[in-house]
C-alpha cells in the first residue's frame, strides 16, 4: 500500500510530495527534488501501517 507524504526540500524549501511504500517498515534511499533537482536522503519509518517517522536530509554535493 502506499501513501502520500508533503514535505519541505531541504534545499530550496519548496513544498513537495513523494509517494511512500507502507509495506517497508523502514528505508533509506536518495531521491531528487522535483523543484530544484537536487538530491534529498529520505528516511520513513512505519509503525503498524501508520507513518511514525520521516526523514529528509539534504545531501552536499
Amino acid at each position: 500500500m502506499e501513501v502520500e507524504h508533503f514535505f519541505q526540500c531541504p534545499h530550496c524549501w519548496e513544498e513537495i510530495s513523494m509517494i511512500l511504500d507502507q509495506s517497508v517498515y523502514q528505508q533509506t534511499y536518495i531521491e531528487d527534488c522535483e523543484v530544484c533537482c537536487n538530491p534529498i536522503e529520505i528516511t520513513p519509518i512505519f509503525e503498524e501501517g501508520e507513518l511514525a517517522s520521516f526523514s529528509a536530509q539534504s545531501i552536499d554535493q
